[in-house]
Order: C-alpha cells, then structure tokens, then sequence
C-alpha cells in the first residue's frame, strides 16, 4: 500500500514518515471522499490526528466508512458530488483496521503480518510439526484477506502453497470454492517452499552489480553556521559554502562560494562586482536580494552551483580531504535563507547537500584513476 506514496509531517523538530491511502469520512449525511495519512508514530489523519485505537472507533461508528447505503449522498470536496447507487465493498471495519497496522509496521520496517507469517513458515520449514504447521496457519489467517494472495509475492501462484500448508492435509482453506486439501496437493505445496527456499539462499548470496543500497555511513548534518575567518582545523565547517575559502572562477577572485554564487546572479555588471567585495556572505546576500537578477537564473543556479563547488574542492586541496572524509554519508545541509538549496528539518531540497556528495564522488573518481572517463 505504501508504494510511491510517501509524504511526512514534521513534529518537534524531527521528520515522520507517513503515507496515504483513499477513504470515506461520513460527515453531516456526505462520504466525503479524502485522504487517509498514516505515519510511522502510529498517528492517523482523518480530518484530525488519531491514534490507532481511535481510529478502529471511528471505523465501528462508520465516521470512516465501509459501506454506502443505497442513495446516500457523496462528495469530492468541490471536484464532483454523486449519490451511490448498487455500491459494492469488500472492505470491512476489521479489514481496514488491519491494513492500516500493517502500514504501520512497514513505516517502521517492522515485519507486518505477512512479515509474521513467513517467519513463521520459516520455523515450520526448520521442524516440520503439527504445533508449528498450526502457528503457521494462524499467522496466514492473521493477514488481511485483501492481502493474502500478494503475502508469497509470486503471481503465479499466488497464496495456494499457503493455501494448502496452513490448511494440512484433509484440512479446508479460508475460500469456500476450493475443496479439502489431498495428500497430494500438500506435498506440491511443500516441494514449492523447498524450491523457494534453495532460490532465495542463492539469491542472498548473490553480490549486487551496483553495491549497496544505501550509504553505511551515518548521515551528516551540515549546520547553519557565518564563519568569518578561515581556521587552521575547520573540520566539517569548511565545507560550509560561507566558509571563507577564496575561488578564482573566470579569472575573477571570490571570498566564499556564497559570495560568487549571490554575485553570480546579479544581472548588472555593477551589482556583481559590488556583491563579490561585501565583507561577509551574509552581506552578499542581502546586496543580491536588492540586485536585479538574471533572467534564467532560476535555470542555470544548480549548474552554477556545481561549478562553484567543484572549484572550492579543487583550489583547496585541504577542503577536499575533509569532504573525502565523510565517506559515503548523506549530506544534509541546512540554510536558514532557501529551502531548494537546504534540507531545512525535511521542508527544503538540500540541493547542496546533494551537490557535494556528487563532488565527493568526482573526487573518489579522480583519486581511483577514473577521471578519464
């Protein structure tokens, strides 16, 4: 469910995941067609923050509906209104309820009740008694039936070796249409796990042609901050772009990447020039706000930007060390001034954090003999 719907709500300072799914709030006589957004603290949003238990409430009272009575009225707040007529739900309080848990859980890389059921397979597939056959078909059964055929993640068969190993033989399944499981179709369901299983060993061993995932290193966050002077030890100061590390770009010399940057993109000669001599980063933004600006700035900044960066790292050997030095770890930079450019408590772009991790690859290229490419 969760899929590409990924939003957040931030609280205390600190990023929440969430995701969103479609629902009906009865409110006044109108199923009011909306968003239902779960976060990864449990909380729910419909028309208001509630916990899961206060949720299940409003399913049994039907303030978020799962069935529509014949006629009743419904809107798409201002997009269309309609009333339903032969509406049909397969979706249930208790369904819902479950699916949203499951939403949970995945938020928090928790496993969900398919998560549960597998690694209660996995116990079976180990010591093949009746207690742990019994656990397994709990587990199965303790998945929301709207999710049941998608729990081995195998369209082809779907749920049936499930199916028929939570069921055991002469045992019947959770649907009325098939009949009681033989021997036979046990034993097939049985030899499916044993071939699932010799696959997936082979798969986890399998190296991924582009390595990892996702950084091993621990994020790193790149603090507002005005340094002033240069320091003989900045550490992960320097790689502020205020920090006062002279570029030469065009034969024109600049304080800090903020200075050229802000300078850059004055549209009058004059403005650059006097933006590119104010004592401070700060004092060049304050003189480029006023400035007029350059047309095709909002096209061209991010390529600026790069270019600055590139020439901050390789005019200052020093700075470049401590940037190799973070590794691989996500840079988060913060700036008071520009959501695109910082990450802002996850309001903003970070387009410099991003920026200089592509800087630091070029380096690690560079210093592997790659630049060539």
């Amino acid at each position: 469910m969760i899929g590409n719907r990924i939003t957040h709500r931030t609280a205390d300072g600190v990023r929440i995941p969430g995701t969103w799914r479609h629902a009906f709030i009865r409110n006044g006589g109108t199923h009011f067609l909306t968003d239902l957004v779960i976060y990864a603290d449990g909380l729910i949003d419909c028309w208001g923050l509630v916990t899961v238990e206060e949720f299940e409430e409003k399913l049994r009272t039907g303030w978020v509906a799962t069935t529509f009575p014949e006629g009743a009225e419904a809107s798409a707040h201002g997009l269309a209104r309609w009333k339903f007529s032969e509406s049909r739900s397969n979706l249930t309080p208790e369904l819902f309820a479950a699916e949203v848990r499951d939403t949970i859980d995945r938020l928090n890389d928790r496993p969900d009740s398919t998560g549960r059921c597998l690694a209660a397979l996995d116990v079976f597939l180990a010591d093949r008694t009746e207690e742990n056959r019994e656990a397994v078909r709990d587990a199965f059964l303790s998945i929301p039936s709207s999710k049941r055929r998608y729990a081995l993640g195998d369209m082809d068969s779907k749920d049936w070796p499930l199916r028929m190993l939570a069921a055991g033989p002469g045992g019947t399944t959770y649907l009325p249409g098939d009949p009681p499981v033989t021997q036979d179709a046990y034993d097939r369901a049985l030899a499916y796990f044993e071939d699932r299983a010799r696959w997936m060993a082979v798969r986890d061993t399998q190296a991924l042609a582009d390595g990892p995932t996702a950084p091993h290193s621990p994020a790193i966050h790149l603090h507002h901050s005005f340094p002033r002077e240069p320091e003989a030890h900045p550490g992960q100061l320097g790689l502020r772009n205020d920090y006062p590390a002279p570029i030469t770009v065009q034969e024109i010399v600049y304080r800090s990447v903020a200075h050229a940057y802000s300078a850059l993109s004055a549209a009058e000669p004059e403005a650059h020039d006097t933006i590119a001599a104010a004592d401070t980063s700060a004092a060049a933004r304050r003189l480029a706000a006023r400035a007029s600006r350059r047309e095709d700035w909002a096209h061209v900044r991010t390529a600026v930007m790069t270019g600055l960066l590139r020439a901050k790292y390789d005019q200052h050997p020093e700075l470049a060390e401590i940037l190799l030095a973070t590794d691989d770890a996500t840079l988060i930079y913060e700036d008071v001034d520009s959501i695109h450019w910082g990450d802002n408590a996850g309001r903003g772009r970070n387009w410099t954090g991003r920026l200089l991790e592509l800087v630091r690859s070029e380096l690690h290229m560079r210093r592997a003999g790659l630049s060539g490419l």
